[in-house]
């Protein structure tokens, strides 16, 4: 055996022959465990209890909203993040406040500007933004996730005509159905019901 790569005997990791020291994990779930979902979900099971705002969970993506429709809304959306700040610290999760966006979404020409925070970092705000691959756009247009949904359907069908170029219409058939049709039909139902 080659000593430059590593053996597994007896759960042990050796690499050219040292043997790592045990460390004491006191956190996390183990990847790829049977209950390690189900741990995961009871882990953030609790996250919007007090929270009056709505909020949707997808694994570990957070998205919280309201209709505002008087400035007392804005204070209790802010009153809720500052929830779920609180519910990160005692769960002892770690909450990433860049990737956090803040977005209007109204038909209206002119709108509130949007100063919400999370753990003193001021949430940007933004005309669009990407939930469970949907491009959502602030004055409800599907422009945006049109025109990503074409780009990448047209790189999908290059490759496919590429790879695939001399092969049966059986095939390129198949390859459609399960290249490229899944992109054009995913989240349809979300912009033309």
């Amino acid at each position: 055996m080659d000593k430059g790569i590593p053996s597994r005997t007896n759960a042990e990791s050796r690499v050219r022959g040292e043997l790592s020291e045990e460390v004491r994990v006191t956190s996390g779930v183990p990847q790829e465990s049977v209950l390690g979902p189900l741990l995961f979900l009871a882990y953030v099971n609790d996250i919007g209890r007090n929270i009056k705002s709505t909020i949707r969970l997808f694994a570990d993506d957070r998205v919280i909203y309201r209709k505002i429709t008087k400035d007392e809304n804005m204070i209790n959306l802010q009153g809720d993040v500052d929830r779920l700040r609180e519910c990160a610290v005692v769960n002892a999760m770690k909450i990433n406040p860049s990737k956090s966006k803040a977005v209007c979404f109204t038909r209206a020409g002119v709108k509130n500007t949007l100063n919400y925070s999370l753990m003193d970092t001021l949430i940007p705000e933004t005309n669009s933004c990407k939930y469970l691959g949907i491009i959502l756009r602030s004055d409800f247009s599907w422009a945006d996730h049109v025109n990503y949904t074409v780009k990448k359907a047209w790189k999908a069908l290059h490759f496919t005509m590429r790879i695939l170029r001399k092969r049966n219409s059986n095939t390129k058939s198949l390859a459609y159905v399960s290249l490229l049709s899944p992109i054009l039909e995913y989240g349809a139902s979300c912009w033309d019901p």
